[in-house]
């Protein structure tokens, strides 16, 4: 059996959208024996170079990624902010990172959503330091679910109006304000714990076309991928890869928010979501690789 290259988005189906941590320590050892035997594996994540360095880079190198990686055709990478940041992952951890700063929001705006946290929404969300291009605005972990979500429709809407008010076109849900040239080039994309304001053309297709692409510079491409992610949006990183065509199939762990119609085969881990469908889908391909 031919084992698949992997686009792992992180939150969900690696790290608990609970904890913000690897919390199941599968996860990390699997990875590891994936990538000492070469196969391919990218993180196609929203989330900073910084979070991705600490809580999914380190727990690796502490459990042997150093000494997978140095064998010649191990490949891993890292797209960070949905496409705006990108790192090679190497023995010693991340390399520098390159930032498109064609896509990052002005400083002006940057600080304006800052101060509106600290000021209205700080009791149940925070302001993300480490973003370098986009804008998140996270729940806080000592905060329910349910208080959050119960504000963030406030959040985004004054984030909107804020965005709106530096001149700045911007999409929310279906509502849209153009810039002066009649342009929306930034839009407010929710999730079960976060806002990110961001560039429109950041998604996870971006993602998944620069980590091939990455790929393919070191090497041959596998026929075979596998994309593992928890929102509807992650559908776009198999999408990519069945655009170039390859063959793909998408693993959704959370497949309760709707299962989309797609030209490949889109795949549930039974009753397991999240991080638990993230572990068994791993394990499934560790026992593969040691079979054959």
């Amino acid at each position: 059996m031919h084992i698949p290259g992997l686009l792992l988005d992180v939150d969900g189906p690696i790290a608990s959208p609970v904890t913000r941590t690897i919390a199941i320590e599968s996860i990390v050892t699997d990875l590891v024996t994936l990538a000492g035997a070469g196969v391919p594996i990218a993180f196609i994540t929203g989330r900073s170079d910084a979070f991705i360095r600490d809580q999914v880079i380190v727990p690796l190198r502490a459990a042997g990624l150093d000494a997978a990686l140095e064998n010649a055709g191990a490949r891993m990478f890292g797209v960070f902010e949905k496409g705006a940041a990108w790192a090679p992952i190497v023995p010693g951890g991340m390399q520098d990172i390159t930032v498109d700063q064609s896509v990052a929001l002005p400083d002006t705006v940057v600080e304006g959503v800052r101060a509106l946290v600290a000021s209205r929404f700080s009791d149940t969300m925070f302001f993300d330091e480490t973003k370098r291009a986009m804008i998140s605005v996270e729940q806080r972990t000592d905060v329910s679910n349910d208080d959050y979500r119960a504000v963030q429709g406030a959040f985004n809407d004054a984030a909107f109006e804020l965005v709106a008010s530096h001149g700045l076109g911007v999409r929310y849900k279906d509502v849209e304000k153009a810039d002066a040239a009649g342009f929306v080039p930034f839009r407010l994309d929710p999730t079960i714990i976060s806002t990110d304001i961001e560039s429109v053309v950041l998604d996870k297709d971006r993602g998944a076309e620069r980590a091939l692409a990455y790929f393919e510079s070191l090497g041959p491409l596998p026929a075979l991928w596998r994309s593992v992610g928890d929102s509807r949006s992650d559908y776009l990183m198999a999408d990519h890869v069945h655009a170039v065509g390859l063959e793909v199939a998408h693993v959704d762990v959370r497949p309760s928010d709707g299962v989309l119609e797609r030209p490949y085969r889109v795949i549930v881990e039974g009753d397991l979501i999240h991080d638990e469908a993230g572990a068994a889908f791993l394990s499934y391909w560790v026992k593969n690789l040691n079979a054959a």
